[in-house]
Order: C-alpha cells, then structure tokens, then sequence
C-alpha cells in the first residue's frame, strides 16, 4: 500500500517507516527538520530511510498548506501522523511551538485527509492526556479531560479535532495513545539517552522526585508491531451504541477509536536506572530533584483493547529493550 507518514526523521516515524519499507510499501515521508534536538540525528535516519528505492523524502513543515497538497497528490491508502512539537518539560519554555505544529499542523494534515478519502487516518496521541489519573490502569474509556501542561491539552485537542472530522465526514481514525516510548534512535532529550550518557561517563544524572515515579515503559518494536496490525482494523461508524462492546473506545457517532499502546506492566524509575547501569556496566551518579511541574507520578496502560483488536500485547523485557538501547548508542556516539 501507499502510507503517507508524517515525522519519519523522527524516532518512532523512523521506525514506523523502516518497517513498512521492509515489508514492500510505498512510504512518502514528511518531516521539518526543526531543531529541537540535534539535525544530525535527523538526518543520519533519514538516510538509512533514502536508501530504500519505495521511500520519499519531503522536508516540509506541516504549516506550509500548499506544499502538503503537493505531497497528498500521491493519493495514499493510509495516513499515519507522527509529527508533533514533542517533549513534556519543553512546553513550559515553548509554548507557541505546540500551538503551532501540533494543532495548526494537525489542521492542516486533517484537511488533505477531508479533502482525498484514506482507507484509514491513524494520528500519534499520548499517555500524558491522562494527566495524573489516580485510577490505574489508564484505560481508553476513563476520561482524560486534566491535562498538566500544554503539550498534554494540545495532543488532547487533536484527539478531539480528529473526532470531529471522522463525525463529519465519515474519515476512519484511530488515535493512539503512546507510553513512554524507548530504544535505539531514541531522542537526546528524553531520559535513556542523557542517563546511558550520565552512567557511562560518569557525571551526575538528574532524579526527579528523587526516583519515586513509575513509567510504563514501552519498546520501539513493540510499538511499530501495534501500529502496523492497528493499521488493518478500520474503525466503523456503529449503527447503534448497543453494539459497542465493553471497554471498546469506540465512539457511538464516527468511524473514530482510540487505543493505548504501552507494555501494561510499569517499572519504577530506580529499576529503570538499574537496569541501565547494569547494561553499561557501571553504577550511576544520581542528583535527586524535587518533582517538575507537569510531571505525574506514574504512567500504566491498559492494553486490553489493543490486544483484543490485533491479538498482540507489547512483551519486551525492560533488560533486553535498555540492553539494545545501550548497544546502538555506544555505537552511534562511538563510546
């Protein structure tokens, strides 16, 4: 099939689009190549992607209207939106980049998918619109309306935009919810990366409330894994809430779902260091911090509904996930 991605110079459009090259699609990609952490990652994805003959490259910001309806002349099958303005911390300094690539871009991207019908619109949410639910395990159906910073609201706002398109127009959408996500080509800014860096060279890592969090950890591959098999099952518009099973996200008024893709077993933060120190080889230097505004407590997905639609339940041990996570590193940065 024909896949548009959007945000394949980033870490999960990477993979996403690695995968789906591997199996013989055709994958016309789009990224902006902003500078929020380092280019050269970037581009050093983005040519391992050029070297598959089925792969485009299209450096394009998702602001610039008239250069996505260049792109969506392609006429894909599937419409897979990845790119955002990401990073929890980041928004208390940048606000306005939120605004503007993840709802005017969202927009926008929603507009080439009203105007060219897609077999399926599949858009990357997060496990932060949750905000701090004391009710765990987070599951699809509980209401996520306390957002605890602006990159949570705006990726709940999308959520809520796509919606509305699929009601109005009939566009099959599923939302996913990503938790926590890590493996090779991981972004520098997120905490594998700067603790891996902090072990190995043995400055002080940064612990924030002084390691009494837990995250629900989720695998590169594991997550590609629930993407591509959610790519098959296209949400219907029901002809009646009656037939909306329980604990299915369904919406009673669009061909619109959204679905949690985590491991479903958090690990706390402390066995998440461990666990890199013991894949490195040596302990860490750890500076406790107080918790950070917008930071929540803990993260724990739910992965019933992903599992009954695909029959597959993330199962990457967090060793073998962190030991592949420390091998490419080391290799990438030559250390």
């Amino acid at each position: 099939m024909r896949f548009i991605l959007t945000g394949t110079a980033g870490f999960i459009g990477f993979h996403l689009a690695s995968r789906l090259l591997e199996e013989g699609h055709e994958v016309a990609g789009i990224d902006g190549f902003t500078p929020y952490y380092e280019v050269s990652l970037k581009e050093s994805r983005n040519a391992l992607l050029e070297a598959y003959p089925r792969f485009q490259s299209h450096r394009v910001m998702l602001e610039d209207r008239a250069a996505l309806e260049r792109i969506w002349s392609l006429a894909p099958d599937i419409v897979v939106h990845l790119a955002a303005q990401a990073g929890v911390r980041y928004s208390l300094e940048n606000p306005r980049a939120y605004i503007d690539a993840n709802l005017i871009g969202t927009f926008n991207v929603m507009e080439m998918v009203r105007a060219r019908p897609v077999r399926h619109f599949m858009l990357a949410s997060t496990s932060s619109v949750y905000g701090a639910s004391p009710t765990v395990p987070f599951r699809e159906t509980d209401r996520a309306d306390h957002p605890l910073t602006l990159y949570a609201a705006t990726k709940k706002a999308t959520e809520l935009m796509a919606h509305t398109y699929s009601h109005l127009w009939d566009i099959p959408t599923t939302a996913f919810r990503f938790f926590t996500v890590y493996g090779p080509w991981g972004r520098p800014d997120m905490a594998p990366s700067r603790f891996v860096r902090g072990v190995i060279e043995g400055t002080p890592i940064e612990v924030y409330n002084r390691g009494d969090m837990a995250r629900d950890f989720t695998y590169v591959d594991d997550l590609v894994e629930a993407v591509v098999r959610l790519s098959a099952c296209v949400p219907r518009r029901p002809d009646s809430p009656a037939e909306i099973e329980a604990g299915d996200s369904l919406s009673p008024d669009a061909p619109f779902r959204v679905v949690n893709i985590g491991a479903g077993e958090p690990a706390s933060l402390v066995a998440f260091i461990e666990a890199i120190e013991a894949a490195v080889g040596k302990p860490s230097v750890r500076a406790l911090k107080p918790m950070q505004p917008g930071d929540v407590p803990r993260t724990f997905a739910s992965v019933d509904l992903l599992e009954r639609l695909t029959g597959y339940r993330p199962a990457t041990p967090l060793a073998a996930g962190i030991g592949a996570f420390v091998a490419w590193y080391r290799d990438y940065h030559k250390i």
